[in-house]
């Protein structure tokens, strides 16, 4: 079975003192930083998708054994 994928929104700032900080709009507290756009670029997505695989692990912890009903679904995210 393919894996969802997701977009997001990253957002990157050029450091005080050189390199990037880069955070993602949609996801609360998943920042990272880098010293070219790109390291922190990589970085970024990386922690992105470590975060969706904790979650999905903590998920199925808590529901092992229960019945439940899963479904997808779509948000539409407003535009700044």
């Amino acid at each position: 079975m393919d894996r969802p994928v997701v977009s997001l929104t990253a957002v990157f700032l050029k450091g005080k003192h050189g390199g990037y900080v880069g955070f993602v709009e949609e996801l609360p507290n998943v920042n990272s930083q880098g010293q070219t756009i790109d390291e922190a670029r990589d970085n970024l997505q990386r922690l992105a998708a470590v975060v969706f695989e904790e979650e999905r692990a903590q998920s199925a912890e808590l529901l092992e054994g229960k019945d439940v009903v899963r479904e997808q679904f779509q948000v539409e995210i407003p535009r700044a």
